[in-house]
């Protein structure tokens, strides 16, 4: 069945960066878009940045656009989130996902989509 692993969620001042990792299995990684999500305490689960199967389009949140960075290594079967200049409002927690909707700077995951792994926590503090 799918599983995605994320972590290297962790603790840092404003400005700082982080590089989050999803590893997948069960499931022709090389296949499909992948997604990260984030869900912030009492918000929805917003879609932060997809890339394709291929890696070779990628579509962000207007937020984080020209901080976050999302690619892909279909040998290793993992997708990476690099988050550059953090800020208070980054503080959540980060989910990968399997074939999200993209549509410009609207990601949206598939309907009734329930392959959620535990999620890496990332806090923005001073």
């Amino acid at each position: 069945q799918v599983q995605l692993v994320e972590s290297g969620g962790d603790s840092v001042k404003p400005g700082g960066s982080l590089r989050l990792s999803c590893t997948a299995s069960g499931f022709p990684f090389g296949a499909h878009a992948m997604g990260w999500f984030r869900q912030a305490p009492g918000q929805w689960r917003e879609g932060v940045a997809c890339i394709d199967d291929r890696g070779r389009r990628t579509y962000y949140e207007n937020s984080v656009n020209g901080r976050f960075s999302i690619s892909r290594d279909n040998a290793k079967n993992t997708v990476y989130l690099e988050m550059n200049a953090l800020e208070p409002e980054d503080t959540a927690v980060y989910y990968c996902a399997t074939d999200p909707i993209c549509m410009g700077s609207r990601i949206d995951p598939q309907p009734g989509y329930q392959h959620w792994g535990q999620g890496t926590q990332v806090t923005v503090s001073s």
